[in-house]
């Protein structure tokens, strides 16, 4: 890039399972809770924005382009525009990015950009019986509404569009988990060894907990339904989490012959985080010590049923187009949307022979597995869609900032067949 964008400042909420401590704050109203605080915590004032952008996935039906109810919601000046974007697992990234692509270009200097999934609030959609059924139900007309009541079934209820559906590939027809299981096969990954990856993805994720490591990017705030009650800490995080427990659940995907389980996969999950977004020389103009730098980035596409190995394709782009190489590397966050999928990629990374076939011969070079999602990851916290891009970006920042290091990589898969990676910078 022209220049490096500086990350002036990140935060989130904390991320609770689906149906859980935030099944009643829609995601707009989770947006704008983190989405506000960050500005009042700021230097800024919500006049000095020229945008705001918010990734998210499922779209709530109430809040098209969540993004401007979001930013009005939270206070910014109704002059001052705001849009949605969906790169579905990679949409918190997207706003990222688009925001940067934005002030590369001149197109505005200070940017508000997030991520937000309410997978508790999943619009279903229902079949045509049903929207006919209540079509004629509302009819003013009693003879009508007898008759639609006469020919109601119980089939009817079936939803055509729902949690899982949303989780398929249209293009594949693969759910995510499946094409999990499609890795473990390729790569020959037993199940003894996910467990292993997700056991210890909790482990990590209690301890950062129990040494206040969250608490910085955190808001805590108060639900809906437990008035008085304040959420501080992710509530999906298995405290003594063991191999052996893992053990005992069955394969979810895959019956029969599966490996991929709810234990050695990410959670579904809501949450809201978000960043502003400034050019280098314009945080030096304004005095401002920002969190970090995000200095590069690269989006693929690759085949669908194999989605999970997204990370490996984007780094490859990414380090060539840099320079950097995977020694450089002080802090890896990779998304956990399955033990498998990370532990494809760690393979994957290092392997010639995967090299030669996808990557033209050059391989992206061994992940140390040290510095690998060191507070766990999102098999721990939950995967919020389109938030978990944001909260990547914004605990590698903090993490090197408290290890005092220099080079972070936060990548991801994305559900559909792509891959993003940023490199993010610490001074």
């Amino acid at each position: 890039m022209r220049e490096r964008i500086a990350i002036v400042d990140g935060l989130r909420t904390p991320i609770a399972k689906a149906g859980s401590t935030l099944k009643n704050l829609q995601a707009d109203s989770l947006g704008a809770t983190v989405v506000r605080e960050i500005v009042l915590r700021s230097q800024l004032s919500f006049e000095d924005f020229d945008e705001v952008i918010i990734g998210n996935v499922a779209q709530p039906s109430h809040a098209t382009n969540v993004s401007r109810v979001i930013a009005m919601r939270a206070g910014f000046h109704k002059k001052i525009s705001a849009f949605t974007v969906n790169r579905n697992c990679a949409s918190g990234m997207e706003s990222i990015t688009n925001a940067t692509n934005k002030i590369l270009a001149g197109d505005g200097e200070i940017f508000l950009a997030g991520g937000v999934e309410s997978m508790s609030n999943i619009p279903f959609l229902y079949s045509e019986k049903m929207k006919g059924f209540l079509t004629t139900l509302s009819s003013k007309r009693f003879q009508d509404k007898f008759q639609a009541l006469a020919s109601f079934k119980p089939s009817f209820l079936k939803p055509t569009i729902g949690l899982m559906s949303g989780l398929t590939d249209p293009i594949s027809g693969m759910i995510m988990g499946t094409t999990a299981e499609v890795l473990g096969k390729k790569f020959h990954i037993d199940r003894p060894t996910q467990d292993k990856f997700a056991a210890e993805s909790h482990n990590k994720a209690e301890r950062a907990i129990r040494e206040g490591k969250l608490k910085e990017e955190i808001l805590p705030i108060v639900p809906v339904s437990k008035k008085g009650t304040i959420f501080s800490e992710d509530n999906g995080i298995r405290k003594g989490q063991s191999p052996e427990k893992l053990a005992k659940l069955k394969p979810f995907f895959d019956r029969h012959a599966g490996t991929v389980t709810a234990g050695n996969s990410s959670q579904i999950s809501d949450g809201a985080g978000a960043v502003i977004l400034m050019s280098e020389s314009k945080v030096k103009e304004m005095g401002i010590e920002p969190l970090g730098y995000l200095r590069d980035f690269s989006y693929v596409g690759l085949e669908a049923s194999e989605m999970g190995l997204g990370p490996v394709f984007a780094t490859k782009k990414l380090f060539d187009k840099t320079g950097v190489k995977m020694t450089d590397i002080d802090l890896i966050e990779l998304n956990e949307a399955f033990a498998v999928q990370v532990l494809a990629n760690e393979i994957a990374f290092n392997s010639t022979n995967f090299a030669k076939e996808y990557l033209n011969g050059k391989k992206v070079g061994e992940m140390n597995m040290d510095i690998l999602n060191v507070n766990g990851g999102s098999i721990a916290y939950g995967h919020p869609v389109g938030m978990s891009g944001t909260r990547l970006v914004i605990h590698t920042l903090k993490e090197l900032r408290r290890r005092k290091k220099n080079l972070g990589l936060a990548t991801l898969c994305i559900g559909g067949g792509q891959g993003a990676s940023l490199l993010l910078e610490v001074e």
